[in-house]
């Protein structure tokens, strides 16, 4: 039997310190997507970094409502205090100085270190109530031949697609998590194959991360692409950044997510590009904003604009142009007058309004010889 064991340590500066009443007291109620979030939020705060809700799905393989309901957990221990705008958008979060339960009355008013969620501008007015936990329908106990029935019967097109889309053939762990997705949650075909697109799009292969949007979706009530798609874009970061960039606060609608989503996908434009397009659709419309941004970014593709230098270009292209344009229409207009105000004009003799008639000629010494004769 192995008695007690000494733990020592060789740390660094390069640490984060977390506090012992937060191990013994509150480490123990917390799930994991808790405890992760928070102990790298101690991590972020004492490096002094900023991060957001979608850094830190990212980091951990999270939807953002994981997230939000983590933040959410935390708060409601009082172990951090989230800081909103007038819009909704979180703006901080406040680690609170941690204290044992039995001890809250006494909490400090020490410092408080504060993490900014920098570049998301995520809204957060729908998340303001507690979001409950997830209740996730308990997973059968499928059997080898249940699995295989499913690969070769209604799931044969959705597994291949699945080895399409992640390019290997599936595990079993994750043959079952594509089962219990169309055989507990109910997704039809078209909705198993849109929620791998969703993940695979976003450079998420982990089927644990394909589990978790889908348990997300079916607490949202999605049951179409096309609904997927619009609770997707509502909190989109750079779809919301543009439509405010266009001066559009409503949320995205399914139609205005596809414009949008068509300008980064199909066209492939940097943000950057996208940014501009807006800055001078905003100058030239208040109308239809979204279609005429759409036709300046179509004509800089079909004009292969990658950067602002070839917008420059095109715009010093242009410039020229117009001068010769004006300067050809000029000359044009000049020649026309001269053509036309030659009509008026006979081509020899004075040239004089009056010698616009015909003129009579006379022999004078003849017409003062018959005066005489008579």
């Amino acid at each position: 039997m192995m008695g007690r064991v000494t733990i020592s340590h060789n740390l660094g500066e390069d640490s984060t310190n977390v506090s012992n009443i937060f191990i013994d007291e509150y480490m123990q109620d917390a799930n994991d997507a808790q405890i992760k979030i928070y102990l790298f939020l101690l991590r972020m705060m004492s490096a002094n970094l900023p991060t957001s809700v979608s850094a830190l799905a990212d980091k951990f393989n999270h939807t953002e409502k994981d997230v939000i309901r983590a933040l959410k957990y935390w708060e409601k221990k009082e172990l951090i205090s989230l800081e909103y705008d007038v819009s909704g958008n979180l703006t901080g979060i406040h680690m609170e100085d941690i204290v044992a339960p039995q001890n809250l009355g006494r909490r400090k008013n020490d410092t408080v270190l504060r993490t900014v969620s920098s570049h998301r501008e995520s809204s957060f007015e729908d998340h303001k109530e507690e979001l409950p936990e997830v209740v996730a329908p308990s997973k059968p106990k499928y059997s080898a031949a249940q699995l295989r029935a499913f690969k070769q019967t209604e799931g044969a097109n959705i597994v291949f697609l699945a080895e399409q889309y992640f390019g290997r053939p599936l595990a079993s762990t994750e043959m079952l998590t594509l089962y219990y997705i169309h055989d507990e949650l109910k997704f039809s075909d078209d909705l198993l194959d849109y929620l791998m697109q969703y993940c695979v799009d976003n450079h998420k292969t982990d089927f644990r991360y394909v589990e978790k949007v889908a348990l997300s979706w079916s607490q949202e009530g999605i049951k179409t692409p096309k609904q997927a798609r619009a609770e997707i874009y509502k909190h989109d970061p750079e779809v919301i950044s543009i439509m405010k960039a266009l001066g559009m606060d409503n949320s995205p609608t399914e139609k205005e997510g596809n414009f949008i989503s068509s300008w980064r996908g199909e066209l492939g434009f940097s943000m950057d590009i996208i940014a501009e397009a807006c800055d001078r659709t905003v100058m030239a419309t208040q109308k239809n904003r979204l279609k005429y941004c759409d036709s300046i970014l179509r004509s800089w593709h079909e004009k292969k604009v990658e950067t602002r230098e070839d917008i420059a270009r095109l715009d010093a292209d242009f410039t020229a142009d117009l001068k010769k344009k004006r300067s050809m229409a000029s000359v044009s207009s000049i020649n026309s007058k001269l053509r036309s105000d030659e009509s008026y004009i006979r081509q020899s003799g004075n040239q004089n309004r009056f010698n616009q008639f015909q003129q009579n000629t006379y022999n004078f010494a003849e017409l003062e010889e018959k005066l005489l004769d008579n």
